[in-house]
């Protein structure tokens, strides 16, 4: 067999937290993890919404169910399946949201935050390296970097990013590692200005500790 490939069209679903108007002063854009819904996940940052934050929760383009029973659905941003294509389209997607949302104002005059929890942490490098965006402050919650950070993003393209990682100590997905402390050194070396945020908890957004850490920035 012949393997090709044919671009499509393709619909995607986005959720927001509170409105852009002229009192807007903060911008978020939240990437979910593997197997979780916009809808659920966009719940964990109801909370900033003051009347001067607007939220954007994108949805990953590909869907599947999680049980036998075909009851919860999932959704992801891609898999090892035909990656790059996968990654390609995701960054059009993000890229073409990302201007529908900033075209009615300035976005150099709004801080731009991007938080990616799991595979959202990948996914949000991914779209930071590909140049179509401005972002001031970068939060990766209980990403799995395994060669690091500069395989998914240019440390220039960090150099002026209030960069931070969170994840929790009971995480299964690093508490797995042999050796957390080697773990976090390479983030740090990757990206020197790197700000570690550990706390009590497992592979998920802790609220508390969100609000917390913006207390510190």
């Amino acid at each position: 067999m012949n393997e090709h490939h044919l671009s499509v069209r393709r619909t995607a679903r986005y959720y927001t937290i509170g409105e852009l108007t002229e009192r807007t002063k903060h911008i978020w854009f939240c990437l979910h993890g593997f197997g979780q819904l916009a809808q659920y996940f966009g719940r964990k940052f109801t909370e900033l919404d003051d009347g001067q934050t607007l939220v954007i929760v994108p949805e990953g383009l590909s869907r599947s169910y999680l049980d036998t029973s075909y009851q919860r659905v999932s959704a992801s941003w891609m898999t090892r399946e035909d990656r790059e294509h996968e990654i390609s389209d995701f960054l059009a997607y993000l890229n073409a949201l990302y201007d529908l949302v900033l075209a009615s104002c300035a976005p150099e005059n709004l801080p731009i935050t991007l938080l990616g929890f799991s595979q959202g942490a990948a996914t949000a490098c991914r779209w930071l390296n590909n140049g179509h965006i401005r972002v001031d402050r970068l939060i990766l919650w209980a990403g799995y970097f395994p060669a690091g950070l500069r395989e998914l993003v240019a440390p220039d393209k960090l150099a002026t990013v209030d960069t931070h990682y969170v994840y929790g100590r009971q995480d299964e997905y690093i508490v797995q590692l042999a050796d957390v402390d080697l773990y976090l050194q390479q983030l740090k070396a990757d990206v020197p200005s790197l700000t570690v945020t550990p706390f009590t908890g497992g592979h998920q957004v802790k609220t508390a500790v969100l609000a917390e850490l913006l207390k510190s920035v």
